[in-house]
């Protein structure tokens, strides 16, 4: 791919809208541009414009005019790519916007590839690798949590942190390096003290981001919630209740639902993937068994599982409940349990807080009992403060370095390795130009989240996934 040409794409979605915004990157773009513009106020040409300003003219082929457009110029070094960019604004007609992009293919540029403007802006130093791919989070966020990581990793948080551990890691890894030419004379230029306590201090900071992977992955893909029980139970009219819509649908006939039905929902800035499933019973009908068995895969993939059991009419907990929570709790010991009993407007305050008494001294081992109407929506709000206390969200809070992206904790992962051999190498007397293998070693990982290390197949997997126009 060249990347010394002139390129163009669509950056606002594709069909009908408002407006369009197409935009043009590359040497020629304000040259392309003003061979195609004529402004309304201004004889001047764009070429002769300063930076960051905006006009307002026609966009013509030749004696035919296509478009009232508003033109935006951004004049290299200071632009997204670091490129000369040129954004069209137009009518958001998919017949205009076909026409404007054709016209400038014509007249030299080429259709850019997906995620081109952000290559050409970290190829020109304009952002790291770790800030592009989160300009490809920011764009895919879906709720507060994902938001605001994306935000700070964009702002180069994450980036800062892991370039001064780099820093402090090179100038050791130098006075290493100087030791090895004058190998004859066995002089120290690196305090071994200092160097380990350096190696202890980035040995905790990795462990502290990898271990933030854990809640990033969550917040980024959200948390996946499978609402179980026997049929005819509330399941659907929970799941209905959260989304505050009819999704599922609701009757009196056991084994209604016999398929799963999925749906997400931001609770507290954080994604919660809610899904309903068919009720677990024994049955002779066929579709109903693979509903069912449909049902335990979804326990499998669930990282809370949410048990909904009725009350009875006389307030008491219904029969076999018990024994087939103790059944769940037995089979994914590991799993987050939720204890939902539904139907509690039917109950008084007094004989709420008798049952919960009684449930938690005959299952000490579950921790979280909610009571809930379903139908009246009574405790569901409650139920939703629930679940978010699965997620810590006190590094979210804190404004911490998160880390959502699985190259980068793969890279963390590797790099700790490499900081460990280090340390052990200076634990047991390891000679330097064996330390300086393993330092170079953590140095390289730490240059591939940034990219300070890349390559050509490492960026065309990065930016496949961005969308075109970005």
């Amino acid at each position: 791919m060249n990347h010394q040409d002139t390129i163009v794409a669509l950056a606002t979605p594709s069909g009908a809208g408002a407006i369009a915004v197409i935009r043009l990157s590359g040497n020629e773009a304000i040259t392309i541009a003003d061979a195609c513009f004529k402004s309304v106020k201004s004889k001047k040409t764009l070429s002769v414009q300063k930076t960051h300003t905006i006009h307002l003219g026609y966009l013509m082929d030749g004696a035919k005019t296509i478009d009232e457009v508003l033109v935006s110029l951004f004049k290299n070094p200071h632009s997204y790519t670091g490129e000369d960019v040129v954004e069209v604004s137009c009518h958001g007609s998919p017949y205009i916007q076909q026409q404007i992009i054709q016209l400038f293919l014509r007249k030299g540029c080429r259709m850019a590839t997906a995620g081109e403007f952000t290559l050409r802006a970290f190829l020109n130093g304009k952002l790291d690798l770790s800030q592009a791919e989160a300009v490809a989070d920011l764009i895919a966020s879906d709720n507060e949590a994902a938001h605001q990581i994306a935000m700070q990793q964009m702002r180069g948080g994450f980036s800062s942190e892991i370039a001064k551990l780099r820093e402090e890691l090179l100038n050791f890894a130098s006075l290493i390096e100087l030791e090895l030419d004058f190998a004859e004379e066995d002089v120290e230029f690196a305090d071994r003290t200092q160097f380990k306590a350096l190696i202890e201090r980035i040995a905790l900071v990795l462990k502290r981001l990898i271990d933030s992977f854990a809640v990033g992955n969550v917040i980024k893909n959200g948390i996946p919630v499978a609402i179980v029980g026997e049929p005819n139970v509330g399941k659907s009219t929970l799941l209905n209740a959260l989304l505050n819509e009819e999704r599922a649908i609701v009757s009196e006939i056991a084994g209604t639902t016999r398929d799963t039905i999925e749906d997400e929902i931001s609770i507290g800035g954080i994604g919660f993937r809610f899904i309903d499933t068919a009720g677990i019973r024994e049955t002779q009908d066929v579709v109903e068994s693979i509903g069912i068995k449909k049902t335990f895969e979804k326990i499998e993939q669930a990282q809370v599982v949410v048990y909904i059991s009725p009350l009875t009419p006389e307030g008491r907990i219904a029969h076999g409940t018990l024994i087939e929570i103790e059944k769940i709790k037995n089979k994914y010991p590991l799993k987050n349990l939720i204890v939902v009993f539904n139907k509690m407007d039917l109950l008084s305050e007094e004989q709420i807080e008798q049952l919960k008494s009684t449930f938690e001294n005959r299952n000490s081992n579950i921790e979280n009992i909610q009571f809930i109407s379903a139908k009246t929506g009574q405790g569901v709000t409650e139920f939703k403060d629930a679940l978010l206390h699965f997620v810590n969200t006190g590094a979210l809070r804190n404004n911490d370095t998160i880390i959502t992206n699985t190259r980068h904790y793969d890279a963390l992962l590797k790099a700790l390795e490499e900081i460990d051999k280090v340390k052990h190498g200076l634990d047991t007397g390891l000679s330097g130009d064996l330390l300086a293998i393993d330092i170079r070693q953590a140095l390289f990982y730490f240059g591939e989240i940034t990219g300070q290390v890349s390559n050509d197949e490492l960026l065309g997997n990065i930016f496949a996934n961005f969308c075109i126009g970005k």
